[in-house]
């Protein structure tokens, strides 16, 4: 199976949206954390906590976070090499039909249909927002073509 057909986005640019995204995945899961570490003060000793369900949990969040940090970073790169986009406004512009098409109709559905509350699903659409408009301006001020001459 070969992967020439996947746009080429310059490693660096995949590394820094990783660890932007992932910084905001973690503000983002800082409760989780804390109840972990609030049970490693707990715990008697190491092996103890380190048995426990909050240690897995939060290892298996974190993991995940930085893995989907990963891969979304690559696609909002490829995207912006694919479109061509090259200023901050068109950047913009992608990330926010990105936020369109991926979160905004379940922020509606749990605003209007759930009834959740409006600062809880305010500070998620917050958090997704800029990791899809955010990210976007981030990799285009870095610059995400291998061969920018290309």
């Amino acid at each position: 199976m070969s992967l020439n057909f996947l746009p080429a986005v310059k490693p660096s640019a995949i590394a820094l949206g990783t660890a932007f995204n992932h910084g905001i995945e973690l503000a983002v899961m800082t409760p989780l954390f804390g109840q972990t570490y609030q049970r490693a003060k707990q715990a008697n000793t190491k092996e103890e906590f380190i048995r426990s369900k909050e240690a897995s949990s939060a290892a298996v969040a974190w993991g995940t976070s930085l893995v989907g940090s990963a891969l979304q970073s690559y696609g909002v790169g490829a995207l912006i090499n694919a479109t061509g986009t090259l200023s901050y406004k068109g950047a913009a512009y992608l990330g926010a039909l990105i936020f369109a098409a991926t979160s905004a109709p379940s922020y509606l559905s749990q605003l209007f249909a759930e009834k959740r509350p409006v600062d809880t699903v305010a500070v998620a659409a917050t958090a997704k927002i800029l990791e899809t408009v955010g990210l976007s301006l981030f990799l285009t001020w870095w610059g995400t073509r291998t061969n920018p001459l290309d």
